[in-house]
């Protein structure tokens, strides 16, 4: 059976562009993450969820949302600094 055909962008490696826009969002992602493992406490905790387990979500939500505003600043600041 044949090899199936590969694009050759599959195998390249990441840019420094690439490099730099994913640094630039791993604040959101760790935040994103924290969010998740709070959610994932909560859904999946024998006992009842306690307040500390409560105060983590929204503290993981308000952080979350934190990073996305600070991530579109910096981009709406890029976007109006080429145009």
């Amino acid at each position: 059976m044949a090899e199936p055909q590969r694009h050759p962008e599959e195998f390249r490696e990441p840019s420094t562009t690439d490099l730099a826009a994913i640094e630039q969002e791993m604040p959101l992602i760790e935040a994103e993450v924290m969010l998740l493992d709070a959610q994932i406490t909560l859904l999946f905790s024998d006992a009842a969820p306690s307040e500390v387990d409560w105060q983590r979500l929204r503290r993981a939500q308000r952080r979350v949302l934190r990073e996305a505003r600070a991530l579109l600043a910096v981009r709406n600041l890029s976007v109006r600094q080429v145009a």
